[in-house]
């Protein structure tokens, strides 16, 4: 199993930065990784919300069934991954007083794991800093998004 956590302090309000990452279609706009998502019920937010997304790392693609296991408002969400790897992933948000501003604490976690035919806990070893590396690039573009000037 891999066990992956990547954080970004953010420069804008956490509302303002839950709004993006609440608006699970836009994450294929931040996420070097997510090539597509396809929602597969009729929910879009929340507990419950369903969808399959296309990973790409590299050469290699998946389609990603995700759920979402938790959903605290403003705060956090939970997904669960099943697939060719599965585990569960996590978003959290904490706000943090700084100097002169607002600022936000990002961060993602995942647990991980990848099926024996792939190599197992071998593949888990080579993944973990590739990972590591694509998500700390997401949560930049995230940034990037929520401290962007207004047109």
């Amino acid at each position: 199993m891999a066990r992956i956590r990547v954080r970004e302090v953010v420069d804008a309000p956490a509302g303002l930065v839950w709004t993006e990452l609440s608006d699970i279609a836009s994450h294929v706009e931040w996420m070097a990784d997510a090539a597509a998502i396809r929602f597969t019920g009729d929910r879009h937010q929340g507990v419950g919300t369903t969808f399959d997304c296309v990973t790409r790392v590299g050469p290699l693609r998946t389609v990603d069934r995700m759920t979402v296991t938790s959903w605290v408002e403003g705060r956090e969400i939970g997904v669960r991954h099943e697939g060719l790897v599965t585990g569960e992933g996590r978003f959290t948000l904490r706000r943090r007083w700084r100097g002169r501003g607002d600022r936000t604490v990002v961060s993602w976690s995942e647990r991980l794991r990848f099926p024996w035919y792939i190599g197992g806990p071998v593949t888990a070893v080579l993944a973990k800093p590739i990972l590591r590396r694509i998500w700390r690039g997401n949560l930049r573009r995230l940034a990037a998004r929520c401290t962007a000037p207004s047109p």
